[in-house]
């Protein structure tokens, strides 16, 4: 009996240092542990199995949570559907690219099935995206759970979005807005060792005259890609579905696929962090899943402040 209270007594101070908090509200590692202990073995075994038949939704996951936090915090407001009375986040140009939607219904639907009303859309989303990273050979991390959904998503606020033309000093200006130092940034925005570009967002660079910042061969490249037109896809890097430190490799060419990526490497303050990511990929993954729970928690919702949907593309 005495080593039974033992052992009970370790585990909960195990629960305590993991990051189990008493009560419903608070963020947590372990908050599914008890009210639905089966929510990331599911999750995870959805998201393997689709990313084994479609190796690039990895990147338009981890997209995704982005778009989603940068916008009224990590609140699975992307999800959101437009309605007669409303356009949506997801309707904006700066999200039509953004994909993934019907894997996120997947993964939400079965857990609903298993323990509904308990897990939220905006937890779904963060935890794909942890999922993905791992899964194509990223640092393996995790995060504090027990978010909850929003209830507004509205086109306007896609305005706050970084744009492809951003020069670095923009970039650690409207990154330092939220919290992000300027070695936060240059790791989050080394999540474009996963997946593509569409002409769309980098043929001024081609414009008269061409970019100077890019490599005379990479810029007859990428002409090549936009004579396929606006929705042709680039490559960010020669891996496009493994993620490792090739990216900024790439910088170190002047072959970033879009001016906020090369212009990186043109800045002195965020040049020497590209050069310490492009020859140390441990120091990239370790800043990068830092990075990644920091951005996870940004303006997040808890106890009334938001609701678990039921269903992902609308509120309650």
């Amino acid at each position: 009996m005495v080593f039974a209270n033992f052992l009970g007594v370790v585990l909960l101070m195990e629960l305590i240092a993991g990051g189990f908090r008493f009560g419903a509200d608070g963020l947590s590692m372990n908050y599914y542990v008890f009210n639905c202990p089966l929510a990331e073995p599911i999750l995870r075994s959805t998201v393997t199995s689709a990313l084994q038949s479609d190796p690039t939704l990895a990147a338009a996951l981890v997209r995704m949570h982005f778009h989603d936090c940068w916008i009224q915090g990590c609140d699975g407001s992307i999800l959101l559907d437009s309605t007669k009375d409303n356009t949506a986040e997801k309707d904006s140009p700066g999200n039509l690219s953004v994909r993934g939607f019907e894997l996120i219904d997947d993964v939400k639907e079965q857990l609903e099935n298993q323990c509904p009303g308990v897990v939220s859309c905006a937890d779904i989303i963060a935890m794909a995206a942890r999922e993905a990273v791992s899964w194509s050979g990223g640092p393996v991390y995790d995060i504090p759970k027990g978010r909850k959904d929003g209830r507004r998503s509205k086109i306007e606020d896609t305005i706050n979005l970084p744009f492809p033309t951003f020069n670095a000093s923009e970039l650690v200006r409207v990154f330092g807005q939220r919290g992000f130092s300027a070695q936060d940034m240059v790791a989050l925005s080394g999540a474009h060792t996963l997946g593509v570009a569409r002409c769309s967002s980098f043929k001024t660079r081609l414009s008269d005259p061409v970019d100077p910042t890019m490599d005379s061969d990479f810029s007859k490249a990428l002409a090549k890609t936009c004579s396929g037109g606006d929705n042709a896809e680039q490559p960010f890097d020669v891996t496009r579905n493994n993620f490792d430190s090739f990216y900024f490799q790439a910088l170190q060419r002047k072959a970033g696929v879009l001016f906020s990526d090369q212009t990186l490497y043109n800045n002195p303050k965020t040049k020497a962090i590209v050069n310490n990511y492009a020859m140390n990929q441990a120091m990239f993954f370790l800043d990068f899943q830092r990075a990644m729970v920091k951005m996870s928690l940004l303006d997040v919702k808890e106890g009334s402040k938001g609701e678990v949907r039921a269903d992902c593309r609308k509120v309650n």
